[in-house]
Protein backbone atom coordinates (compact mmCIF):
# COMPACT_ATOMS: atom_id res chain seq x y z
CA UNK A 1 0.00 0.00 0.00
CA UNK A 2 1.45 3.49 -0.97
CA UNK A 3 1.84 5.97 1.64
CA UNK A 4 1.37 9.73 1.78
CA UNK A 5 4.06 12.15 1.18
CA UNK A 6 3.26 13.35 4.99
CA UNK A 7 3.81 10.22 6.17
CA UNK A 8 7.64 9.27 4.67
CA UNK A 9 11.04 9.68 7.21
CA UNK A 10 12.09 12.62 7.02
CA UNK A 11 14.65 13.73 4.92
CA UNK A 12 18.72 15.24 6.18
CA UNK A 13 19.40 18.67 5.49
CA UNK A 14 22.01 18.00 2.84
CA UNK A 15 19.06 15.54 1.32
CA UNK A 16 16.71 18.57 1.17
CA UNK A 17 19.10 20.77 -0.33
CA UNK A 18 20.09 19.03 -3.07
CA UNK A 19 16.02 18.70 -3.83
CA UNK A 20 15.74 22.02 -3.62
CA UNK A 21 18.28 22.67 -5.90
CA UNK A 22 16.76 20.28 -8.15
CA UNK A 23 13.19 21.84 -8.40
CA UNK A 24 14.87 25.34 -9.20
CA UNK A 25 16.42 23.63 -11.81
CA UNK A 26 13.42 21.83 -13.40
CA UNK A 27 11.43 25.30 -12.61
CA UNK A 28 13.51 27.32 -14.32
CA UNK A 29 13.43 24.79 -17.52
CA UNK A 30 9.56 24.86 -16.98
CA UNK A 31 9.07 28.15 -17.30
CA UNK A 32 11.39 28.38 -20.62
CA UNK A 33 9.04 26.18 -22.23
CA UNK A 34 6.07 27.98 -21.36
CA UNK A 35 4.83 26.87 -18.29
CA UNK A 36 4.70 22.91 -19.41
CA UNK A 37 6.97 19.95 -18.73
CA UNK A 38 6.08 16.45 -19.48
CA UNK A 39 6.02 13.76 -16.89
CA UNK A 40 8.84 11.83 -18.78
CA UNK A 41 10.97 14.71 -19.01
CA UNK A 42 10.50 15.59 -15.32
CA UNK A 43 11.41 11.67 -14.36
CA UNK A 44 14.28 12.49 -16.49
CA UNK A 45 15.86 15.30 -14.76
CA UNK A 46 14.52 13.81 -10.96
CA UNK A 47 16.45 10.39 -11.55
CA UNK A 48 19.74 11.43 -13.97
CA UNK A 49 19.65 15.39 -13.89
CA UNK A 50 23.62 15.29 -13.24
CA UNK A 51 24.69 15.65 -9.92
CA UNK A 52 21.37 15.73 -8.33
CA UNK A 53 18.94 13.42 -9.91
CA UNK A 54 18.12 9.66 -7.87
CA UNK A 55 20.61 8.04 -9.44
CA UNK A 56 23.47 10.31 -10.18
CA UNK A 57 23.36 11.68 -6.84
CA UNK A 58 25.29 10.64 -3.73
CA UNK A 59 22.93 9.03 -1.66
CA UNK A 60 22.62 5.30 -1.12
CA UNK A 61 19.73 3.54 -3.61
CA UNK A 62 20.33 -0.66 -3.04
CA UNK A 63 20.67 -2.81 0.08
CA UNK A 64 18.90 -2.24 3.51
CA UNK A 65 20.49 1.31 3.76
CA UNK A 66 19.20 2.61 1.14
CA UNK A 67 15.46 2.56 -0.57
CA UNK A 68 14.46 -1.26 -1.89
CA UNK A 69 15.95 -3.81 -2.24
CA UNK A 70 17.05 -5.85 -6.05
CA UNK A 71 17.17 -9.45 -6.31
CA UNK A 72 21.51 -9.64 -6.56
CA UNK A 73 21.03 -8.02 -3.42
CA UNK A 74 19.22 -10.76 -1.57
CA UNK A 75 21.64 -13.63 -2.44
CA UNK A 76 24.14 -14.75 -4.55
CA UNK A 77 21.67 -17.52 -5.66
CA UNK A 78 20.42 -15.36 -8.09
CA UNK A 79 23.58 -14.69 -9.82
CA UNK A 80 24.42 -18.22 -9.53
CA UNK A 81 21.19 -18.81 -11.45
CA UNK A 82 20.71 -16.48 -13.57
CA UNK A 83 24.57 -17.30 -15.02
CA UNK A 84 23.84 -20.90 -16.29
CA UNK A 85 21.39 -18.81 -18.62
CA UNK A 86 24.22 -16.40 -19.51
CA UNK A 87 26.66 -19.50 -20.27
CA UNK A 88 24.20 -20.90 -22.76
CA UNK A 89 23.98 -17.85 -24.76
CA UNK A 90 28.19 -16.87 -24.42
CA UNK A 91 28.26 -20.60 -25.29
CA UNK A 92 26.38 -19.93 -28.71
CA UNK A 93 27.84 -16.13 -29.55
CA UNK A 94 30.81 -14.29 -28.17
CA UNK A 95 32.20 -14.50 -24.54
CA UNK A 96 31.55 -10.94 -23.71
CA UNK A 97 28.42 -9.92 -20.89
CA UNK A 98 26.98 -6.40 -21.45
CA UNK A 99 25.01 -5.52 -17.88
CA UNK A 100 23.09 -2.27 -18.64
CA UNK A 101 22.79 -0.62 -14.97
CA UNK A 102 24.60 -2.52 -12.60
CA UNK A 103 23.63 -1.31 -9.67
CA UNK A 104 25.50 -1.89 -7.04
CA UNK A 105 27.62 -4.39 -8.70
CA UNK A 106 26.74 -6.94 -6.85
CA UNK A 107 25.27 -8.43 -10.17
CA UNK A 108 28.36 -8.46 -11.92
CA UNK A 109 30.83 -10.14 -9.15
CA UNK A 110 28.29 -13.17 -8.64
CA UNK A 111 27.59 -13.21 -12.65
CA UNK A 112 31.81 -13.08 -12.99
CA UNK A 113 32.43 -15.54 -10.17
CA UNK A 114 29.48 -18.09 -11.18
CA UNK A 115 30.68 -18.42 -14.92
CA UNK A 116 33.98 -18.76 -13.94
CA UNK A 117 32.59 -21.89 -11.90
CA UNK A 118 30.90 -23.46 -14.81
CA UNK A 119 34.29 -22.69 -17.11
CA UNK A 120 32.93 -19.83 -18.95
CA UNK A 121 34.03 -16.73 -17.53
CA UNK A 122 33.85 -13.72 -20.30
CA UNK A 123 36.92 -12.33 -21.71
CA UNK A 124 35.45 -9.53 -20.94
CA UNK A 125 32.26 -7.60 -18.46
CA UNK A 126 31.05 -4.32 -19.62
CA UNK A 127 28.87 -2.13 -17.73
CA UNK A 128 27.01 0.51 -19.26
CA UNK A 129 26.07 3.04 -16.16
CA UNK A 130 25.80 6.90 -17.10
CA UNK A 131 26.50 7.55 -13.07
CA UNK A 132 29.73 8.43 -12.16
CA UNK A 133 28.95 7.61 -8.27
CA UNK A 134 27.39 4.60 -9.25
CA UNK A 135 30.19 3.15 -11.48
CA UNK A 136 32.47 3.86 -8.58
CA UNK A 137 30.43 1.76 -5.99
CA UNK A 138 30.23 -1.06 -8.40
CA UNK A 139 34.23 -0.58 -8.81
CA UNK A 140 34.53 -1.39 -4.95
CA UNK A 141 32.16 -3.83 -4.96
CA UNK A 142 33.67 -5.89 -7.81
CA UNK A 143 37.90 -5.32 -6.04
CA UNK A 144 35.92 -6.04 -3.31
CA UNK A 145 34.53 -9.45 -3.28
CA UNK A 146 35.75 -10.67 -7.07
CA UNK A 147 39.43 -9.14 -7.37
CA UNK A 148 40.49 -11.46 -9.81
CA UNK A 149 37.74 -10.67 -12.46
CA UNK A 150 37.91 -7.12 -11.75
CA UNK A 151 40.53 -6.21 -14.54
CA UNK A 152 38.05 -7.84 -16.98
CA UNK A 153 35.32 -4.99 -16.60
CA UNK A 154 34.91 -1.65 -18.47
CA UNK A 155 32.69 0.90 -18.16
CA UNK A 156 31.29 2.27 -21.06
CA UNK A 157 29.15 5.80 -21.49
CA UNK A 158 27.23 4.34 -24.87
CA UNK A 159 26.64 0.53 -26.28
CA UNK A 160 29.24 -0.16 -29.04
CA UNK A 161 28.39 0.30 -32.49
CA UNK A 162 28.00 -3.60 -33.33
CA UNK A 163 28.53 -6.08 -30.09
CA UNK A 164 27.90 -10.19 -29.71
CA UNK A 165 27.34 -11.89 -26.76
CA UNK A 166 24.98 -11.62 -23.76
CA UNK A 167 23.18 -8.19 -21.99
CA UNK A 168 21.59 -8.54 -18.89
CA UNK A 169 19.27 -5.51 -17.80
CA UNK A 170 17.94 -5.98 -14.03
CA UNK A 171 15.44 -3.84 -13.38
CA UNK A 172 16.59 -1.09 -15.99
CA UNK A 173 13.30 -0.86 -18.06
CA UNK A 174 11.27 0.04 -15.46
CA UNK A 175 13.12 3.48 -14.48
CA UNK A 176 13.28 4.79 -17.94
CA UNK A 177 11.27 7.99 -17.99
CA UNK A 178 7.74 7.07 -18.83
CA UNK A 179 4.56 8.97 -20.60
CA UNK A 180 1.38 9.66 -18.21
CA UNK A 181 -2.06 9.25 -20.02
CA UNK A 182 -5.39 10.00 -18.77
CA UNK A 183 -8.16 8.68 -21.74
CA UNK A 184 -11.07 9.57 -21.77
CA UNK A 185 -14.38 9.08 -24.36
CA UNK A 186 -12.86 11.64 -27.04
CA UNK A 187 -9.09 11.94 -25.84
CA UNK A 188 -6.05 11.16 -25.15
CA UNK A 189 -4.20 13.70 -22.19
CA UNK A 190 -0.76 13.60 -21.64
CA UNK A 191 0.02 14.25 -17.87
CA UNK A 192 3.06 16.89 -17.45
CA UNK A 193 4.39 19.34 -15.11
CA UNK A 194 3.65 23.13 -14.41
CA UNK A 195 4.44 25.59 -12.16
CA UNK A 196 1.29 27.53 -9.60
CA UNK A 197 3.23 29.93 -7.22
CA UNK A 198 6.52 28.75 -7.45
CA UNK A 199 5.47 25.49 -6.92
CA UNK A 200 5.57 22.06 -8.84
CA UNK A 201 2.05 20.82 -9.72
CA UNK A 202 0.45 18.03 -11.77
CA UNK A 203 -0.51 19.75 -15.46
CA UNK A 204 -2.01 17.91 -18.43
CA UNK A 205 -2.01 18.73 -21.96
CA UNK A 206 -3.84 17.08 -25.39
CA UNK A 207 -1.35 13.86 -26.40
CA UNK A 208 -0.03 14.56 -29.93
CA UNK A 209 2.47 12.50 -31.93
CA UNK A 210 4.24 9.28 -31.84
CA UNK A 211 2.84 9.02 -28.11
CA UNK A 212 -0.74 10.48 -29.28
CA UNK A 213 -0.57 6.93 -32.11
CA UNK A 214 0.59 4.45 -29.07
CA UNK A 215 -2.06 5.59 -26.42
CA UNK A 216 -4.88 5.19 -29.54
CA UNK A 217 -3.44 1.31 -30.03
CA UNK A 218 -4.14 0.70 -26.22
CA UNK A 219 -6.56 -1.83 -25.94
CA UNK A 220 -8.27 -0.70 -22.78
CA UNK A 221 -11.79 0.82 -21.93
CA UNK A 222 -12.11 4.58 -21.29
CA UNK A 223 -12.11 6.03 -18.80
CA UNK A 224 -8.79 5.02 -18.13
CA UNK A 225 -5.50 6.43 -16.06
CA UNK A 226 -1.74 4.95 -17.53
CA UNK A 227 1.42 5.12 -18.90
CA UNK A 228 3.45 4.32 -22.04
CA UNK A 229 7.00 3.78 -22.04
CA UNK A 230 8.50 5.25 -25.78
CA UNK A 231 11.67 4.89 -24.26
CA UNK A 232 11.71 1.89 -23.06
CA UNK A 233 10.82 0.69 -26.89
CA UNK A 234 13.28 3.03 -28.50
CA UNK A 235 16.30 1.23 -26.21
CA UNK A 236 15.14 -2.65 -27.20
CA UNK A 237 15.54 -1.29 -30.84
CA UNK A 238 18.77 0.33 -30.63
CA UNK A 239 19.36 -2.80 -28.68
CA UNK A 240 18.53 -5.17 -31.70
CA UNK A 241 20.08 -3.16 -34.19
CA UNK A 242 23.35 -3.47 -32.35
CA UNK A 243 23.16 -7.19 -31.63
CA UNK A 244 24.87 -9.38 -34.39
CA UNK A 245 24.66 -12.80 -32.28
CA UNK A 246 23.86 -13.51 -29.03
CA UNK A 247 20.62 -12.53 -26.70
CA UNK A 248 19.82 -9.79 -24.33
CA UNK A 249 17.89 -11.16 -20.63
CA UNK A 250 15.58 -8.74 -19.18
CA UNK A 251 14.38 -9.06 -15.94
CA UNK A 252 11.69 -6.39 -14.19
CA UNK A 253 8.16 -6.22 -13.48
CA UNK A 254 5.60 -6.15 -15.52
CA UNK A 255 2.60 -7.75 -17.60
CA UNK A 256 1.52 -8.23 -20.97
CA UNK A 257 -0.15 -5.45 -22.66
CA UNK A 258 -3.80 -6.55 -21.95
CA UNK A 259 -3.03 -7.37 -18.44
CA UNK A 260 -1.32 -4.09 -17.81
CA UNK A 261 -3.84 -1.73 -19.40
CA UNK A 262 -6.82 -3.77 -17.74
CA UNK A 263 -9.74 -2.12 -16.31
CA UNK A 264 -8.72 -2.78 -13.25
CA UNK A 265 -5.69 -1.41 -13.52
CA UNK A 266 -7.20 1.82 -13.70
CA UNK A 267 -4.71 4.41 -12.35
CA UNK A 268 -1.55 3.49 -13.87
CA UNK A 269 1.39 1.55 -12.28
CA UNK A 270 4.00 4.69 -11.58
CA UNK A 271 5.21 3.91 -7.80
CA UNK A 272 7.92 6.10 -5.82
CA UNK A 273 10.29 4.28 -3.43
CA UNK A 274 11.64 5.87 -0.52
CA UNK A 275 13.71 4.85 2.45
CA UNK A 276 11.71 1.07 1.55
CA UNK A 277 8.45 2.79 1.43
CA UNK A 278 5.95 3.23 -1.28
CA UNK A 279 4.78 6.29 -2.13
CA UNK A 280 2.40 7.65 -5.31
CA UNK A 281 3.16 11.52 -4.99
CA UNK A 282 6.48 11.76 -7.88
CA UNK A 283 6.59 15.16 -7.29
CA UNK A 284 7.46 14.95 -3.42
CA UNK A 285 10.92 16.24 -2.94
CA UNK A 286 12.35 15.42 -6.66
CA UNK A 287 15.61 13.37 -6.61
CA UNK A 288 15.06 11.92 -3.28
CA UNK A 289 12.71 9.04 -4.59
CA UNK A 290 13.39 6.42 -7.22
CA UNK A 291 10.14 6.48 -9.93
CA UNK A 292 9.40 3.62 -11.37
CA UNK A 293 6.45 2.03 -13.53
CA UNK A 294 5.16 -1.36 -14.79
CA UNK A 295 7.17 -2.80 -18.23
CA UNK A 296 4.92 -3.38 -21.11
CA UNK A 297 6.32 -6.48 -22.01
CA UNK A 298 4.34 -7.11 -24.88
CA UNK A 299 5.86 -3.60 -26.25
CA UNK A 300 9.52 -4.71 -25.25
CA UNK A 301 8.66 -8.15 -27.62
CA UNK A 302 7.57 -6.14 -30.42
CA UNK A 303 10.19 -3.64 -30.45
CA UNK A 304 12.50 -6.48 -30.84
CA UNK A 305 10.92 -8.72 -33.18
CA UNK A 306 10.23 -5.65 -35.15
CA UNK A 307 14.38 -5.00 -35.13
CA UNK A 308 14.49 -8.38 -36.45
CA UNK A 309 15.36 -10.12 -33.10
CA UNK A 310 13.50 -13.53 -32.38
CA UNK A 311 11.48 -13.91 -28.71
CA UNK A 312 13.28 -16.72 -27.42
CA UNK A 313 11.28 -16.79 -24.01
CA UNK A 314 9.66 -15.24 -21.44
CA UNK A 315 7.81 -16.07 -18.23
CA UNK A 316 8.08 -15.41 -14.51
CA UNK A 317 11.00 -15.06 -12.91
CA UNK A 318 10.34 -18.17 -10.37
CA UNK A 319 9.61 -20.41 -13.30
CA UNK A 320 13.16 -18.87 -14.72
CA UNK A 321 15.19 -19.42 -11.84
CA UNK A 322 13.66 -22.84 -10.94
CA UNK A 323 14.47 -23.83 -14.67
CA UNK A 324 17.98 -22.37 -13.78
CA UNK A 325 18.09 -24.60 -10.88
CA UNK A 326 17.82 -22.24 -8.47
CA UNK A 327 16.92 -25.19 -5.79
CA UNK A 328 20.00 -27.26 -6.59
CA UNK A 329 22.02 -24.32 -6.11
CA UNK A 330 20.43 -24.00 -2.59
CA UNK A 331 21.31 -27.38 -1.62
CA UNK A 332 24.77 -26.95 -2.36
CA UNK A 333 25.37 -23.30 -0.79
CA UNK A 334 27.65 -24.10 2.07
CA UNK A 335 29.25 -20.39 2.20
CA UNK A 336 25.86 -18.74 4.57
CA UNK A 337 23.67 -19.38 6.59
CA UNK A 338 20.87 -21.96 4.82
CA UNK A 339 18.21 -21.06 6.88
CA UNK A 340 18.75 -17.20 5.19
CA UNK A 341 19.60 -18.75 1.90
CA UNK A 342 16.05 -20.26 1.71
CA UNK A 343 14.65 -16.89 3.00
CA UNK A 344 16.13 -15.09 0.68
CA UNK A 345 15.12 -17.75 -2.18
CA UNK A 346 11.80 -17.68 -1.13
CA UNK A 347 11.58 -14.04 -1.75
CA UNK A 348 12.67 -14.58 -5.07
CA UNK A 349 10.41 -17.72 -6.51
CA UNK A 350 7.12 -16.62 -3.85
CA UNK A 351 4.39 -15.75 -6.18
CA UNK A 352 3.23 -13.36 -3.16
CA UNK A 353 6.77 -11.79 -3.41
CA UNK A 354 9.05 -11.62 -6.18
CA UNK A 355 8.48 -14.57 -8.24
CA UNK A 356 5.37 -13.38 -10.16
CA UNK A 357 5.51 -9.85 -10.15
CA UNK A 358 8.91 -10.19 -11.80
CA UNK A 359 9.56 -11.68 -15.37
CA UNK A 360 11.85 -12.74 -17.86
CA UNK A 361 12.10 -11.78 -21.74
CA UNK A 362 14.92 -12.95 -23.78
CA UNK A 363 15.51 -11.62 -27.59
CA UNK A 364 18.15 -12.55 -29.55
CA UNK A 365 19.55 -13.60 -33.16
CA UNK A 366 21.71 -16.60 -34.07
CA UNK A 367 21.14 -18.82 -30.34
CA UNK A 368 19.54 -21.83 -30.94
CA UNK A 369 16.52 -22.88 -28.24
CA UNK A 370 15.28 -23.77 -26.57
CA UNK A 371 16.87 -21.79 -24.02
CA UNK A 372 17.66 -23.51 -20.28
CA UNK A 373 14.77 -20.57 -18.18
CA UNK A 374 12.29 -21.14 -20.45
CA UNK A 375 12.70 -24.76 -21.00
CA UNK A 376 9.14 -25.09 -18.87
CA UNK A 377 6.42 -22.50 -18.29
CA UNK A 378 7.10 -20.37 -21.48
CA UNK A 379 4.67 -17.56 -21.45
CA UNK A 380 5.53 -16.54 -25.14
CA UNK A 381 2.06 -17.33 -26.06
CA UNK A 382 0.40 -14.79 -23.28
CA UNK A 383 2.01 -11.44 -25.53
Amino acid sequence: MSLAATDLPEASADALAASAALERIIAAEISAGGGWMSFARYMELALYAPGLGYYSGGSRKFGSEGDFLTAPELTPLYGQALARQVAQVLAASAPLVIEAGAGSGRLAADLLQALDALGCAPEHYRILELSGELRARQEATLRETAPRFADRVQWLDELPERFSGCLVGNEVLDAMPTHGLRWDDKDVWENGVGLEDGRLVPAERPATGALLAAAKAMPLITPHRGEINLAARAWVSELARRLERGAMLLIDYGLPRHELYHPQRDGGTLRCHYRHRVHDDPLWLPGLSDITSHVDFTAVAEAGFDAGLEVLGYTSQATFLINCGIGELLGQDSNVDELRSRGAANVLISPNEMGELFKVIALGRGVPGPLLGFARGDRVHTL
